[in-house]
């Protein structure tokens, strides 16, 4: 297999149009005033984006003379579906969008009985060249614009209370920042994603800050300034190995920040925060899955405000990483339990649509732009579609 490097820097490319949910109020009544409307008017725009209301002529509280102008103006559309695939007997549902450019992402809406969660891509492809991740093996295209990312929110809210998702109409409890990309890694605009997540109707989706999980493999300088700026929303860390001999080669950017520094940057936000940070655990058979390892990590967590989300790996045909069998998740649950460590096993949705991250994008990849590194024949994935708030 094809080492990648690791990206940090985005490829620069043209970015989409500027768009409502890319700027503050402030912002979009002053751009609505320039168009020489009355500046409420921009209020008006944002009850109808956060609405999921794309069609203008449905924007009634708007002069009929002024709908195309400002939807034109300040609501382009920057999302296409290629294709939804459903599972879970229609309570899961992948979409493929194609952005401006053409790049491809890809969001996850997952219905259960007491929420429904959409994960969400903060990047085309990612730069951090997980060799296990299908998105990590394509390599990075661009950073998503706020409103990209928005977008894919605002578009699952609007499914849930549409009624298209199996169980008639609903809301939208829950967003995990768990698709394409390093979220971490494109930190202004998924900041600016969560205000927007987080500010109530008509200017934002108004969830809670505990119903949001932002993930990140260890951007130990970014998990700090997340710290520092005082949100409350669930930190989950892509950990893999508690070892970092093994996490030097499953996920690269151990060779920059170590498994003790990942960890104490984590430790640092659940002092700060109150909230205790969830710990993703991708179990891969006979890679590191053994019963010593699970020993490791169980010694690693002991006492800290940390849960762990153990993830069958969900695997792509052709690949040579695959899931434990149930005996080892078992071995490897009943071990981290007896160090104290709180622990969970992932109900993985998806498997029979191209469930994990990059599957769709990766299958439609003719389409995409050159990316930052060439792209290797080999897909290896990583399981992508629920939450790692428990």
């Amino acid at each position: 297999m094809t080492a990648l490097p690791l990206v940090f820097d985005a490829p620069r490319r043209g970015m989409p149009r500027r768009h409502l949910a890319d700027l503050t109020r402030e912002e979009a009544r002053a751009a609505v005033a320039e168009l020489g409307h009355p500046p409420f008017r921009a209020d008006q725009l944002a009850r109808h984006f956060y609405r999921g209301v794309t069609d203008p002529a449905k924007m009634t509280d708007l002069p009929a003379a002024t709908r195309e102008e400002l939807t034109e103006a300040l609501l382009p559309g920057l999302l296409t579906v290629v294709r939804h695939q459903t599972a879970d007997n229609g309570r899961t549902r992948k979409t493929l969008w194609r952005l401006h450019d053409g790049a491809l992402v890809e969001s996850v809406l997952m219905r259960y009985p007491d929420r429904a969660t959409v994960c969400i891509s903060s990047q085309a492809g990612c730069g951090m060249a997980c060799p296990f991740c299908a998105t990590g093996q394509q390599g990075l295209t661009r950073n998503l614009s706020a409103a990209e990312i928005i977008g894919q929110a605002v578009a699952a809210a609007a499914a849930m209370a549409d009624g298209e998702i199996e169980g008639g109409p609903g809301r939208l409890s829950n967003v995990v920042f768990m698709g394409m990309g390093e979220p971490l890694a494109n930190y202004a605009r998924v900041r600016k994603t969560l205000d927007a997540l987080l500010t109530p109707a008509p200017h934002g989706l108004g969830l809670s800050q505990r119903s949001v999980t932002v993930s990140t493999v260890g951007l130990v300088p970014a998990i700090r300034r997340l710290t520092e700026e005082g949100r409350n929303v669930t930190l989950a860390v892509s950990l893999h190995a508690p070892d970092d001999e093994l996490r030097d080669t499953l996920v690269p950017i151990n060779t920059r920040w170590k498994v003790g520094e990942v960890v104490d940057a984590a430790d640092a936000y659940a002092k700060k925060t109150g909230r205790r940070y969830s710990v993703e655990y991708a179990l891969i058979r006979d890679v590191n899955d053994q019963p010593f390892r699970a020993d490791l990590l169980g010694k690693l967590l002991a006492g800290r405000l940390a849960h762990v989300n153990l993830i069958p790996l969900n695997p792509t045909p052709g690949s040579p990483w695959d899931a434990s069998p149930l005996p080892a998740q078992r071995e490897f649950v009943a071990r981290l339990r007896a160090a104290g460590v709180a622990t969970t096993v992932r109900d993985t949705r998806g498997q029979d649509i191209d469930g994990a991250c990059g599957q769709l994008a990766a299958a439609d990849s003719i389409s995409v732009p050159s990316v930052a590194v060439p792209t290797p024949t080999a897909e290896p994935t990583m399981e992508l579609g629920a939450e790692g708030d428990e």
